[in-house]
């Protein structure tokens, strides 16, 4: 925001350094990030007055003005077709620097002999000076300029160009600056009294307003000015629009964007003979319509967009930019004047869909407050009115529904110095916070309610507060102390340190970690069906989303990692082996979402890298179940396999992962549809944790556990049973006996030596006792019942 010191001078005296004024902002939080200073270089150039113009003797083209600067008087020789006796110009005596307009370099003004004539000084044009282009003439100043005064103190300008954070649409003001640097410097801001007469008929007789979606525009304010002259603006305008970095267009459209600067307020001035039925309606956008903004782009118009209407089309984007069906002509002699507060979600969700970005659309975005429209509103009336000849209709279009009470904030003299580590009384409190136009009022000995002014936004709590007072008091002036008391104790977060946890467990198996997008496509997720149906529970939807890729909230990784992966296929020869770990939302009925953290991994290619060492066998269900073991293993938790039914994997070739009986996830083989659907041409397997369900067995405490003091005992069976008894049955059994430590899986054989029907599975069992050296009639015994209970249970016989 380009500030001018002249105008903020208007409402607060400038008493510091411009150096010092653009520290102190810096450091309240307005960073001054430039200062530009026009008439910095016009020494030895004052106002003067032409008093006589005579023909050169030797020229044709060229004329001899004298020139009266109060001190003295000058005649010198000049070109300019705009010579006119009486007029106030700017005048350059012997040694000013000037611009030459041919080359673009500084020059020191010099006694010349022009065609016979000695000429000592120069009139001179805005581009010598460095002002704008133009060289067409001399610089006519108004018949006021006081006669002799340095020009640089007449039309120099000082702008600071400051940075404001989107939490503060105030400072994209004038008056919003100047509260800070009145309460930085100790000073009073003076806002002029607004006041302009008003003719019969009423407003509401000539106009009517209506709002259809209170929740996008809570207050919609209007006044009618008739009689109403298009012209330029007067130059003081033109000059402060210019020197905020604004194109001066013509009065009426000036005035808007002036008061706009001053208060903050973006305002919209409407040609009243071109409002349709003399409606105004503030409705969201039929799907369909369609409107031309003011700089000439077609808009196509969705409902999610607000609109200004009249009783037949769009004639606005509301908070954004007017439509050139309603704009202000030369031809305009009525003028409906706007001020409204918009949803700043809204403004800013349409300013993008439509590529529509403007400086209405920058403050509405960042949340300005309803209460600002009507004193920016009646300014501008009055400017219209005195600048544009027009007569302003009796009253105020003031359509309020969203109307909410301002409640007080309590503050405490204790929270603020607790905080901020002082000892501020109460008075000193009070004192910051009304020099920054907050209204203080005492409800106790310490204890403060405080009222927002109309122009803050930001405020909310009184945390808010506390940092007003600090601002003003200044962070550089807040001593340096030791913290007073112990650091809290940290709390560790037990998911936090179970995701860690498994990144470096899956990075030490040889898997790479990714990072997917939250929000992915209906056509994806359909690829995770072998057969074409509706997905359950379905998932949910973006109201606005900004592209058809990124619509719906993700109900699983899956999608992304197989995505991820069929682009990285292309690339790499070897194994793949990709893991990503995040949020998955999952619908429930009349609430928000549950937000899952969960873990999505993936393996596929070769089992090793290309090596003389080692063979070339691919990964298979077995690599991804040991990996799901080895990962819960680190973690503390016994992994079980049991059998499941999931759409997306190989119907033979998956199982459910349960933890003490609670299914924690799953893993298996990606079933051939979904690998087509993917582009995958291999086998790949996936394995999925759900980390809520099983941070309760990753937790656990770990008990050391000295090493055993007697030798152990191996002993291997080869047991037959029939083909869908499962090892993890044969397992649980071993595993209940006291004195089996290990249990291990050697070998599965099914063939001409096994009857059909059955197979072979062989088993090392290892004993051990913490208390004594095992005797081979103890292992024989318990071996014998672990026999016994395994043919009764699951009917298992030992291979002769």
């Amino acid at each position: 925001m380009k500030i001018p010191l002249s105008w903020l001078k208007e409402y607060v005296p400038l008493t510091l350094p411009v150096s010092e004024l653009a520290q102190k902002l810096t450091l309240a939080g307005f960073e001054v990030e430039d200062i530009q200073t026009t008439g910095g270089n016009w020494q030895n150039i004052v106002i003067g007055q032409i008093t006589a113009i005579n023909p050169h003797p030797n020229a044709d083209r060229l004329r001899l003005a004298t020139v009266d600067y109060s001190t003295g008087q000058e005649t010198v020789v000049c070109g300019a077709p705009n010579l006119t006796v009486g007029d106030k110009i700017a005048f350059a005596k012997l040694g000013a620097e000037l611009t030459d307009p041919h080359t673009g370099q500084k020059v020191k003004l010099k006694t010349a002999k022009i065609r016979g004539v000695a000429s000592s000084g120069m009139v001179v044009s805005e581009k010598e000076l460095g002002i704008s282009e133009n060289h067409e003439g001399i610089m006519v100043l108004p018949p006021d300029a006081p006669l002799g005064t340095a020009l640089a103190d007449y039309l120099g300008e000082t702008v600071f160009d400051v940075a404001v954070t989107p939490n503060r649409p105030d400072g994209l003001s004038v008056i919003g600056i100047a509260h800070e640097i009145a309460a930085l410097t100790g000073q009073k801001v003076n806002i002029p009294e607004v006041a302009y007469a008003e003719t019969q008929p009423l407003i509401n007789g000539q106009v009517s307003v209506e709002i259809s979606d209170v929740d996008l525009c809570p207050r919609y304010c209007a006044t009618l000015i008739t009689g109403v002259k298009i012209a330029p603006s007067p130059k003081w305008l033109q000059d402060r629009l210019i020197a905020c970095g604004a194109r001066p267009i013509n009065n009426i459209v000036d005035i808007t964007n002036y008061v706009m600067l001053e208060y903050g307020q973006p305002m919209h001035s409407f040609d009243y003979d071109r409002i349709r039925q003399k409606k105004i309606i503030v409705r969201r956008a039929r799907d369909g319509e369609s409107i031309i903004a003011l700089d000439g782009t077609e808009c196509k118009l969705t409902a999610e967009n607000l609109m200004i209407a009249d009783a037949e089309r769009t004639v606005g984007v509301a908070g954004v930019m007017g439509g050139a069906n309603s704009e202000v002509t030369e031809g305009t002699t009525t003028i409906l004047l706007e001020a409204a507060s918009f949803k700043p979600a809204s403004i800013y969700y349409t300013s993008r869909k439509l590529n529509l970005l403007s400086e209405a659309s920058m403050r509405y975005e960042r949340g300005i407050r309803a209460e600002l429209t009507l004193p920016a509103l009646k300014h501008a009336t009055q400017l219209i009115a005195e600048l544009g000849g027009g007569k302003v209709a009796q009253g105020i279009i003031d359509v309020y529904p969203g109307k909410k009470e301002a409640l007080p904030i309590k503050l405490t003299a204790g929270k603020v110095n607790r905080t901020l580590a002082l000892d501020l009384s109460v008075e000193q409190i009070t004192n910051a916070l009304t020099a920054l136009g907050f209204e203080c009022r005492a409800t106790g000995e310490k204890e403060l309610a405080i009222t927002v002014p109309y122009w803050r936004s930001d405020i909310k709590q009184a945390i808010d507060l506390v940092e007003e007072v600090a601002r003003v008091i200044g962070y550089d002036n807040i001593p340096l102390t030791m913290l007073s008391e112990p650091i809290p104790r940290q709390d560790p977060n037990p998911q936090l340190s179970l995701k860690r946890k498994v990144r470096q467990a899956l990075a030490g198996y040889g898997f790479q970690e990714i990072i997917s997008f939250s929000l992915t496509s209906k056509d994806l997720l359909d690829k995770l069906m072998p057969e074409p149906h509706k997905m359950e529970p379905a998932p949910l939807r973006l109201v606005n989303p900004m592209t058809a890729d990124l619509e719906y909230l993700r109900p699983n990784l899956r999608a992304n990692l197989l995505t991820t992966f069929t682009a990285n296929r292309r690339h790499e020869e070897d194994g793949i082996r990709l893991f990503e770990i995040g949020a998955v939302y999952v619908p429930r009925p009349q609430n928000l979402p549950d937000e899952a953290e969960t873990l999505c991994g993936l393996l596929c290619g070769a089992r090793n890298d290309k090596s003389w060492m080692t063979t070339t066998e691919t990964i298979d269900f077995f690599d991804a179940k040991g990996a799901v073991e080895s990962l819960l293993k680190q973690l503390g938790a016994g992994a079980q396999f049991v059998p499941s039914r999931d759409e997306s994997l190989h119907p033979a070739k998956q199982a459910a992962i349960t933890v003490n009986n609670v299914t924690v996830g799953i893993v298996g083989e990606l079933h051939p549809r979904v690998a087509v659907n993917f582009e995958i041409g291999e086998p790949c397997y996936l394995f999925e944790l759900k980390l809520a369900d099983l941070l309760p067995f990753a937790t656990a405490v770990k008990f050391y556990q000295p090493v055993a003091r007697f030798p152990a005992v191996a002993r291997d069976i080869a047991l037959v049973v029939d083909y869908n008894v499962t090892h993890q049955k044969i397992l649980d059994i071993i595993k209940s006996f006291k004195l089996v430590s290990e249990v291990s899986l050697f070998d599965v054989y099914s063939g001409k030596q096994v009857a059909e029907g059955k197979k072979s599975l062989a088993y090392r069992i290892v004993y051990l006792s913490t208390e004594h050296t095992l005797t081979d009639d103890e292992v024989d015994k318990v071996q014998q019942h672990i026999l016994d209970r395994l043919a009764k249970e699951a009917g298992a016989t030992l291979r002769g």
